[in-house]
């Protein structure tokens, strides 16, 4: 990866409650990760198949629109996905209490 995309990276991890970055393949397969593996693999399976049919509901509402950017938040984390053509950059944050 180039040294652009690596300090991206590096500056995105050090925001404060940052858990894990990822990027996954548009078919779902991890390229790069901060967690461990199984953590990663399953992170990249499930969130693939969730921007899949996220954009597909964007489509279906309007056939000239795109995703572009979603965000999921739970109890413990908020999950930051921004979809491209080949790959999804996927950002895990802990929520503040």
């Amino acid at each position: 990866m180039s040294s652009e995309v690596e300090e991206t990276l590096r500056r995105i991890q050090s925001h404060r409650g940052v858990k894990g970055v990822l990027i996954v393949s548009a078919q779902g397969v991890p390229i790069r990760s901060n967690l461990e593996n199984e953590e990663t693999n399953t992170y990249a399976a499930l969130l693939s198949q969730l921007a899949m049919k996220a954009s597909s509901v964007v489509r279906t509402l309007d056939e000239t629109d795109e995703l572009t950017f979603f965000r999921i938040r739970s109890k413990k984390h908020e999950i930051m996905i921004a979809p491209d053509a080949e790959y999804l950059l996927i950002v895990i944050q802990e929520t503040a209490s």
